[in-house]
């Protein structure tokens, strides 16, 4: 049983960063079809793109994680949630515009980047009506 005030959707939303587990593989899988040991990091473009993608989402949830639980905690547990879910959503959609075509990658960023600023916003005005 989960403690009275407790962010559970969040905590169920946070599941997000297996995401991480995806992509870290997907970096993985192209090292070995293209041959690229650690550390190098340079290649073809279908190599940079999958690399790319992966540091891009990591350098993404500094920002989304913190601002998340903010919200969640500060504002609402289930808006936060359901704005985890679009970001989700949002870096999914960035990952296979990428893999596709780089200059795909636009719409899911935007996504994501849209999800990360409302929960700033909401946590924002939380704040300064508490």
């Amino acid at each position: 049983m989960s403690p009275a005030g407790a962010c559970v959707w969040t905590a169920w939303a946070t599941l997000a960063v297996l995401l991480l587990f995806w992509l870290t593989f997907n970096v993985g899988r192209a090292r070995a079809r293209f041959k690229i040991d650690a550390p190098a990091t340079d290649g073809p473009p279908a190599f940079l793109s999958v690399l790319r993608v992966h540091a891009n989402t990591v350098e993404q949830l500094v920002l989304f994680l913190p601002a998340l639980w903010l919200c969640a905690v500060f504002y609402s547990d289930r808006f936060a949630a359901l704005c985890a879910v679009a970001w989700l959503a949002g870096r999914i959609l960035y990952a296979v515009g990428y893999y596709r075509d780089p200059a795909k990658r636009g719409p899911g960023f935007g996504i994501a980047l849209l999800a990360t600023l409302v929960l700033i916003g909401a946590t924002v005005r939380a704040l300064l009506i508490a």
